[in-house]
């Protein structure tokens, strides 16, 4: 198995980083590994900690019939385009998933988010691209109510909230860049009579 002998810290920025871990592989060979965290030191990584806190949530929301899905439209640096996306965001500190949901739901829609209580093994936040990076997201199931609102939004975010319906979504997954963990929900909210059936089994 590998070792992680060392870490440094190689860019300073507000909320994401970039650290090298100097490693040695299993065949004793030495080497190197970059991860992008939202730790704000090395010792906050979770390779370092050995713990799984969640860095922020992503929100899987219906309509109070079922009929539509919460999803955004927003532009991605990384991607020089627009991709649809689950509504998600950074939990703050003292903050629980569900307060986090709630809150970034209203910033980012004008919505009105109420939580399911589900199987806290249905919100455990779990890891997001292991390769890149130690980020981890919980996922908050729940009804939106209200009117549509960009009124609460942040400059810097360029998010576009629809509420799309089934023939939309059949579209969405035809025709546009879909971020992964939104194309297996919408995907479910296609076929399942009841998208949150699922998570009763658990």
């Amino acid at each position: 198995m590998g070792k992680i002998d060392r870490i440094e810290k190689q860019t300073r920025n507000r909320f994401l980083n970039l650290y090298e871990f100097f490693v040695t592989r299993r065949d004793g060979s030495a080497g190197s590994y970059y991860v992008a965290s939202r730790a704000e030191t090395a010792g906050d990584l979770k390779a370092v900690r050995g713990d799984n806190h969640p860095d922020g949530v992503i929100i899987y929301a219906l309509t109070e019939d079922r009929e539509k899905v919460l999803l955004v439209r927003q532009y991605r640096y990384p991607l020089g385009g627009y991709v649809y996306e689950l509504p998600a965001g950074l939990c703050d500190p003292g903050e629980t998933c569900r307060e986090a949901a709630v809150r970034e739901i209203h910033e980012e829609t004008g919505l009105l988010l109420s939580p399911l209580d589900v199987n806290p093994v249905c919100e455990k936040p779990r890891f997001s691209s292991v390769g890149m990076t130690d980020e981890s997201c919980a996922i908050v199931f729940g009804y939106i109510s209200g009117e549509l609102s960009q009124d609460f939004m942040e400059v810097t975010e360029e998010i576009e909230p629809l509420l799309a319906d089934r023939d939309e979504v059949r579209r969405i997954l035809r025709e546009e860049r879909v971020a992964m963990p939104c194309a297996y929900h919408i995907e479910r909210f296609l076929t399942d009579e009841d998208p949150f059936a699922y998570l009763k089994a658990l």
